[in-house]
């Protein structure tokens, strides 16, 4: 019963041809890499390494990387075989209505709505410490901090008021259209590549081997490579693994790739790859210039290069970060629309949500109105609840997607695809929501509880999933164009766009 409804595909296909009222198609390979690359590397790398090293993992760090990167990997794999057999809007929302059903589709759908909206009020969080940072230590004016932090944080506040600041900047950007947002993507993602490269050449010569096998204490833990034990590993994974998220919004962008079938599985791999070298190389270095436990800090990149004396480089890399967090909310807030404007073509949710704007194509209605929820998030909420909860959004997302591959291959065996995971159709799926769920449970290390026993993150998981079934059988259930045609024998009509 749970998987009845399933979308037929011809109709989902033939959404997505339909080039004169739906988005527009402008988006290579290259541009597509560019975007993963731009949503991926942020706030994991140049934020949350250092809270990660400090009270989690300490120098395993980087192996806790190669967890999160293996889980990612195979989630990926998953994605690309799926979106270059349905190149179209929705990513894993789209994927699991047509394998699955809609009580499916909606949970999936209503996870990314947290993935991307959570996702993007917590890179905001972490803007604004670069950015405020920025502006003390060129002594431009320092921004009081009653309006740097939630009432929540550690220093209390009112609001943080830059993050705020960013998210509606990124909003008008998007109204105004997709290839201008790419373009402006596309040159910030070489600045931000450039300085993580610049990070690696300036500190490889400055590391000290000593810091990878430090003495047990108070604040090493229990010393040596691995202070915490493998425990500690994977809850670096778990944390950390928010460094991943934003390949998947590649596969968001279907109906404006020119070759979707080709280039959605080279743009989310290649955009992975890059990456996961990328980020093992940096954390090595990272552990290597200073004690893990002196890293619990916002700027740890910029952080550790100042304290071995490079405070030119320190300055540099914060801009680079600046860059690298604008880039993440580009892709974010981009990929967040494009899921409900699937979800609103599909009646699932009110027609306000796939209407676009009559000259720049956009979803601008959707558009401001995440924009303006997303400020509020990230002006009032504090970063490691945020963090957590985008997680999990992501985690239960790639789990259905990776159920969703052995059924439409076992459904749909005349659907032809540009990329086939290897070792046939459950391997690998199996493997993605084993590990997904691994990582689901190591998110309780680090994260508060409630009743003294269940983490806040899973509670509010709990709360949110609650919510969404509320709102899909008071509304979505009987106005889906799916339910209009199995109950009622009408002809399915789109909502209008214009």
């Amino acid at each position: 019963m749970i998987m009845q409804r399933v979308k037929p595909l011809s109709r989902i296909l033939a959404e997505g041809s339909d080039e004169s009222h739906g988005l527009k198609r402008s988006l290579g390979p290259w541009a597509l890499t560019a975007m993963g690359i731009g949503a991926i590397i942020g706030t994991g790398i140049f934020v949350l390494t250092g809270v990660a090293s400090a009270t989690r993992a300490g120098p395993a760090l980087t192996l806790s990387f190669v967890v999160a990167g293996i889980v990612s990997a195979l989630a990926a794999l998953c994605y690309a075989e799926v979106s270059s057999k349905i190149p179209i809007s929705g990513s894993a929302y789209t994927y699991t209505y047509a394998t699955l059903g809609e009580v499916l589709a909606w949970i999936v759908g209503w996870a990314l709505v947290l993935e991307y909206a959570l996702g993007a009020a917590t890179v905001s969080v972490g803007w604004s410490g670069y950015f405020t940072f920025i502006l003390h230590t060129l002594h431009i004016w320092d921004v009081p901090q009653t309006w740097q932090h939630s009432h929540w944080d550690a220093t209390p506040g009112i609001a943080n008021l830059p993050a705020a600041a960013i998210i509606f900047l990124i909003t008008a950007l998007l109204v105004r259209g997709t290839k201008e947002s790419g373009t402006v993507n596309a040159v910030i993602v070489g600045i931000k590549v450039a300085v993580v490269l610049f990070f690696i050449a300036v500190g490889i010569g400055h590391i000290n081997p000593a810091n990878y096998h430090l003495p047990a204490g108070p604040q090493a833990g229990e010393g040596g490579y691995f202070p915490f034990g493998w425990a500690g590993v994977f809850a670096g994974a778990a944390f950390i693994f928010f460094a991943y998220i934003g390949f998947d919004a590649v596969s968001t962008t279907a109906e404006e790739a020119k070759n979707p079938s080709r280039d959605l599985p080279f743009g989310i791999i290649a955009s992975l790859v890059i990456c996961t070298v990328l980020y093992i190389v940096v954390v090595a270095i990272l552990n290597g210039l200073v004690p893990f436990y002196t890293l619990n800090v916002n700027f740890p990149v910029a952080y550790a290069v100042d304290s071995v004396g490079l405070a030119w480089a320190g300055v540099i890399i914060s801009f680079g970060a600046i860059a690298g967090l604008t880039t993440v909310l580009l892709v974010m807030m981009y990929g967040q629309t494009r899921i409900f404007y699937a979800m609103s073509r599909d009646g699932l949710i009110p027609p306000v949500f796939v209407r676009l704007h009559s000259s720049w194509r956009t979803p601008w209605i959707s558009q401001i109105i995440f924009g303006v929820l997303i400020a509020a998030a990230g002006a009032l909420f504090p970063i490691s609840i945020l963090g957590s909860l985008t997680n999990m959004g992501t985690l239960s997302a790639f789990i259905l997607v990776a159920f969703a591959v052995p059924m439409l291959r076992n459904r749909h065996p005349e659907l032809k695809g540009a990329f086939t995971i290897p070792f046939g159709p459950y391997i690998i799926p199996v493997l993605t929501m084993i590990t997904a769920l691994g990582l689901i449970y190591f998110l309780r290390y680090g994260n508060p509880v409630v009743w003294g026993f269940f983490p806040l993150v899973w509670l509010g998981f709990v709360i949110w999933f609650v919510v969404g079934l509320i709102f899909y059988f008071a509304y979505g259930r009987n106005k889906s164009t799916v339910a209009l045609e199995h109950t009622e024998g009408l002809a399915v009509r789109q909502p209008p766009v214009n």
